[in-house]
């Protein structure tokens, strides 16, 4: 491999944790996040040999990272707020990042409209400048100022709201099935696990190996059943089927990492494991559906 294509290689590692920073809280979910990033990285990789030299190449990922988020967004068919002139002109300039805003969920950042969102985001969790900000976005920095500040504004009275809110529930057959799958693990049957496994079902094992087929997901099995490292619940992940992996060697009152399952009907249809992705777990609203 050329050595300019292992710099491109080694600055796409680097920024992946913090793209993902960015992409979870943009869709409110760290499992859409890496979706989003992993759409951005080929993206990226298509672009590269098109665009020449670099002055900003971290800035130049971070745009195309922002636009996936966008085109993610836009198939939900959620649409930015429409801002007049007077409305950015009668903005005052923004302070010093709010340090209170980084500690927010995952999910807390939907209820802002988009360039709000953003702007937050870039600003107070990622600590970029406003000028950064616009050249990432494409906004002009009145635009990017005015959301900042009203985004700022609005999570400022969702903080002050009453806490009655709760990720959405699975159904009875989704949890059934996932509390198959994750007893499977408990008790080391993982015949029955790949039972489970739908003739199609795609294995994403994030930033190592992706594979597709029952049998070669099959294998990937084998690494669980050959360790005892490992405790395991089932639960929820921002409202998503998951199989909450505990390291017995640091503590079992919290997931070190987690294992995202779908379902179609009651075969697995995809397994997203973040076992080397644990950049993953800031932000998410977790629930246990039983203990590891």
């Amino acid at each position: 491999m050329p050595a300019h294509a292992r710099d491109f290689e080694t600055m796409l590692a680097a920024m992946r944790p913090t793209l993902h920073r960015y992409c979870a809280r943009m869709t409110g979910s760290a499992i859409d996040g890496e979706d989003v990033v992993q759409e951005a990285m080929l993206k990226a990789h298509a672009a590269r040999e098109s665009v020449g030299p670099l002055n900003n190449p971290e800035g130049w990922l971070f745009r195309i990272a922002h636009n996936a988020a966008l085109d993610f967004l836009r198939r939900r068919r959620e649409v930015p707020e429409p801002l007049t002139e007077d409305e950015l002109a009668a903005i005052a300039a923004p302070d010093m990042p709010d340090p209170d805003i980084i500690t927010a969920s995952l999910r807390t950042f939907l209820r802002l409209p988009a360039l709000q969102r953003s702007t937050v985001i870039l600003k107070d969790v990622l600590g970029h400048s406003l000028d950064e900000i616009s050249a990432i976005t494409g906004a002009s920095a009145p635009a990017a100022k005015s959301g900042l500040q009203r985004g700022r504004a609005r999570l400022r009275e969702i903080a002050a709201e009453p806490d009655d809110t709760s990720p959405p529930i699975l159904s009875k057959a989704v949890r059934a099935r996932l509390v198959a799958y994750v007893e499977g693990f408990k008790v080391g049957d993982f015949d029955a696990v790949r039972a489970m496994l739908a003739d199609d079902v795609q294995l994403d094992l994030v930033t190592k190996l992706q594979r597709r087929g029952k049998s070669e997901v099959g294998e990937y099995y084998g690494a669980y059943a050959a360790t005892e490292r490992w405790a395991f619940a089932a639960g929820t992940v921002d409202g998503r089927a998951a199989m909450l992996v505990y390291d017995r060697e640091v503590s079992l009152g919290a997931p070190a990492y987690f294992v995202s399952i779908d379902f179609d009907g009651d075969r697995v249809s995809s397994v997203r494991d973040f076992l080397y992705a644990r950049y993953a777990m800031e932000g998410i609203t977790v629930l246990m559906l039983d203990r590891p």
